[in-house]
């Protein structure tokens, strides 16, 4: 199929499989949804990448946001500072001023830092990025294979976060049954964990995702970041001033980086209007689908022990010499 040029009846020559009801087709190794796919033919062939672009990149449901939030207001800090020198200091906590216009309370994360092939080249037409100023600060789920060439050529930075298979399912299982009706219930777990394992899901297979990047990576550390949300939730201070000096950011104090902290913990950013009522345009669901538990180790509420020991097996074995190691 060429890149550039993309049509429904092209689907026709795809496998296709469904998760979660969903049609899934499946190019160049990996699944999409029909409307995803033709976006990112459209991505390969009109993105122009400039060397000081910051491209996010994640399997689904491994952090995204957290990290969506968390870059941009690391590239914000500076302008929050300066906000923060015009406000008197607040007496109540209600009055802190660290809220006082703060982008992420007026906008889920997504508004600021937009995923290429959902949101930005699903658009008709697609919204001109080569007006936008820089730095750009885009999100994308693509594997690295899939990316344009400009974005591996380029001296633009990634940053790729990714989770233990167990909480990504999990959370992903949780995150789809959102579409279902209450008529319908839960979508079967165990048929969840099938098409999981057998690499049939968003951008899936996971494991062939994580080791693109995480191979990557070792190739080339100065030009992407491979992060571990459990790491992040383990040493959220360290692991949020590395990611500062990677995007060439570092912080100038503690206040800095514990600001930043706070202003993306998952209980203030699910505690935010904008997040408890608020509707996603792009997916149509809730802004809060977006925010639920943030646990390591939620899958123990859900998995049972034989398809846990399945899924560590699977996990051991994919991941055999890659040097990667995930939580299991």
């Amino acid at each position: 199929m060429d890149s550039s040029d993309f049509t429904e009846s092209m689907l026709d020559q795809l496998p296709m499989e469904r998760f979660w009801d969903i049609p899934l087709y499946q190019w160049d190794g990996f699944w999409y949804r029909s409307y995803h796919l033709q976006a990112t033919m459209a991505l390969r062939s009109q993105y122009i990448a400039r060397d000081d672009d910051i491209i996010l990149a994640s399997p689904m449901k491994t952090g995204t946001t957290w990290l969506k939030a968390l870059c941009f207001s690391i590239l914000q800090k500076e302008e929050n500072a300066a906000r923060l020198n015009e406000e008197t200091l607040a007496k109540t906590e209600k009055d802190d001023p660290r809220h006082l216009r703060d982008p992420l309370v007026d906008n889920h994360p997504a508004v600021y830092v937009q995923t290429l092939e959902v949101q930005v080249f699903t658009a008709k037409p697609p919204p001109d990025v080569s007006a936008m100023e820089s730095p750009r600060l885009f999100h994308t789920h693509l594997p690295y294979t899939a990316l344009p060439d400009s974005i591996k050529t380029s001296n633009c930075k990634l940053v790729y976060i990714t989770r233990n298979p167990k909480d990504t399912l999990v959370s992903m299982w949780h995150f789809f049954n959102k579409l279902r009706t209450p008529e319908q219930g839960p979508y079967p777990f165990e048929q969840a964990f099938g098409s999981f394992i057998n690499g049939v899901s968003h951008f899936g297979p996971f494991f062939d995702h994580v080791l693109q990047y995480w191979n990557q990576s070792l190739k080339s550390p100065n030009k992407i970041l491979f992060l571990k949300y459990e790491d992040l939730k383990k040493d959220t201070k360290g692991e949020v001033k590395k990611l500062a000096s990677f995007l060439g950011k570092p912080f100038n104090n503690e206040k800095e980086v514990e600001d930043v902290i706070w202003r993306c913990s998952l209980e203030r950013l699910k505690n935010l209007e904008v997040n408890k009522n608020g509707i996603d345009p792009w997916v149509g669901m809730q802004n809060s689908a977006f925010f639920r538990s943030g646990i390591v180790g939620d899958w123990k509420n859900i998995m049972s022990k034989e398809l846990s020991e399945r899924l560590d097996q699977i996990t051991m074995q994919k991941l055999k010499d890659s040097g990667l190691h995930l939580e299991i």
